[in-house]
């Protein structure tokens, strides 16, 4: 008998047992012989997967504890004031010359052009860069100052105008993304390359859910009334990134199915999928029994909570039985499904079910011309409907819970782009300044933060980049953002990025 020393057979299910085997199955066998939880758990964390067992304290002074299932061990880093947060996104970039950022010394200036001393050879976008002049375009809306406050708000606001002693405007945000999606996708990712997990992801990874029959990040497109193109947004803006799937945003849709799949097939009742499901949990069960794959668990709570979600999305999304006085608050569009009014109310009894995060995306802000016929409707859309939630909110005692943030991508220039007019003008992309407001738990009541020169082009006063922002958010929900971390490709990834970045101490209370 000859022997082949070079060329060992490995029989077919011996062979494919051992391209299976993983790092991650190898701990999971090594916990059943013998290496204990609590250093499982150690190991894990250290690998950036979540205990499944883990279960993150919630509680603050003043309120019930309260446990939240999933998350990361030894989350929060300390006591949140925070217990959720609703983001309502104005995609495409409101001009905060318009809205918020009161300068009347330019109305002075009408079409000079905006000294090279102010730009500063700054990045221009190809839509403007090859005009030959930048004529000034001061805004035509009236400021007035509002509340204890005194803060300046324009005439397109008069609903915010009406809180603004809940609010803590931040003034100078700043960006160095340019274009909307670069732009959109940073200040949800942290980063302008798709590919990395969203801010409701990140929150779900690391404080877990607190309600068992919805998902912990959910998220919204509201209808716009302006007819302007909007750009497009894409499901990587709630994406888990390389976080398990579990983690990802559930959008919830206005037409049909308000989640793709929710209802049970024609022929189907509750009981055969119920049958099914159990079935396909079995084989996904022995499946991570042989693997030890976290994703496959991700699958089982994926089929879980879809099915839980039958019964309580709709009732999450009927709001026949909401008082009068609660619709007629939210305005005339609540009404409508889709709206931005009907999304800031679901979002509202979200925050009683306490999903963690919801985000709501409002389309249409991009005024490159024709600003006085689409700015108005945009704002209409959005005005009464953020007044209300706000209101809402504090007259149930949950704004002390709650944080709630307002703001787009970038903000727009003080030139005209193209043709300039007193009665209608058009404004560019800018990233250096622009306004994102806080309301609720952990930050102040109707105080401005920082300050922009006189033609809202640079900063002269406490700035503020995106990555501030987001670490002020992980700040009030009670997490250190330097210390939520993800071992990916050989790096601890984290949603602020590597730079040295803080919360703005500013607006927290």
């Amino acid at each position: 008998m000859s022997h082949d020393h070079d060329a060992i057979h490995v029989p077919g299910p011996v062979r494919e047992q051992l391209e299976r085997m993983t790092r991650r199955h190898f701990f999971g066998r090594s916990a059943g012989m013998g290496l204990g939880t609590a250093a499982l758990a150690g190991l894990m964390a250290q690998e950036g997967i979540a205990f499944a067992g883990g279960m993150a304290d919630q509680s603050r002074p003043g309120m019930p504890a309260k446990k939240a299932v999933g998350g990361l061990p030894g989350l929060p880093h300390f006591p949140p004031k925070a217990k959720r947060a609703i983001y309502l996104h104005m995609n495409g970039g409101p001009s905060q010359i318009d809205l918020l950022d009161y300068k009347p010394k330019l109305d002075k200036l009408y079409d000079k052009d905006l000294p090279e001393s102010v730009r500063q050879g700054q990045r221009l976008t190809t839509m403007t860069s090859g005009q030959s002049r930048f004529p000034l375009a001061p805004s035509k809306y009236k400021f007035a100052q509002h509340g204890k406050s005194g803060m300046w708000v324009s005439d397109l606001l008069p609903w915010t105008s009406k809180i603004v002693d809940d609010i803590a405007l931040v003034k100078t945000a700043w960006t160095e993304a340019i274009n909307h999606d670069p732009a959109v996708t940073y200040i949800c990712t942290g980063n302008q390359l798709p590919g990395r997990p969203s801010l409701g992801s990140w929150l779900s990874y690391g404080l877990g859910t607190m309600n068992e029959n919805l998902p912990a990040f959910v998220v919204m497109t509201a209808t716009w009334s302006s007819k302007a193109a909007a750009q497009a947004l894409y499901n990587r803006l709630w994406s888990a990134g390389f976080l398990a799937s579990k983690y990802q945003g559930v959008a919830l849709r206005a037409q049909g199915d308000p989640v793709l799949f929710l209802s049970n097939p024609a022929g189907v009742d509750a009981t055969t999928r119920r049958r099914a499901l159990d079935a396909i949990n079995r084989l996904n069960q022995r499946e991570f029994e042989a693997t030890a794959d976290p994703e496959t668990q991700a699958r089982i709570a994926q089929y879980e909570m879809a099915f839980r979600m039958q019964t309580s999305v709709p009732d999450l999304i009927d709001v026949s039985k909401e008082p009068k006085h609660i619709l007629d608050m939210y305005g005339p569009d609540v009404h409508r499904p889709g709206s931005f009014a009907r999304c800031a109310l679901l979002a509202r009894r979200m925050a009683e079910r306490d999903v963690r995060f919801v985000q709501i995306f409002h389309r249409g802000w991009d005024q490159h011309g024709n600003l006085a016929g689409d700015l108005p409707l945009q704002c209409k859309d959005v005005d009464q409907a953020c007044y209300a939630l706000i209101t809402d909110l504090k007259q149930r005692g949950m704004l002390d819970d709650t944080l709630v943030i307002w703001g787009g991508e970038f903000g727009r220039t003080v030139y005209c782009q193209g043709p300039l007019s007193r009665e209608n003008y058009g404004r560019d992309h800018h990233p250096k300044c622009f306004p994102v407001w806080f309301a609720g738990a952990g930050v102040k009541k109707g105080v401005v933060y920082g300050e922009t020169d006189d033609f809202s082009y640079n900063v002269v006063e406490n700035p503020a980049h995106i990555h501030d922002l987001n670490a002020t958010i992980l700040h009030c929900l009670g997490i250190d953002h330097r210390k939520l971390t993800y071992k990916f490709q050989g790096l601890d990834m984290r949603l602020t990025g590597v730079e040295e970045h803080d919360p703005v101490k500013g607006i927290l209370a």
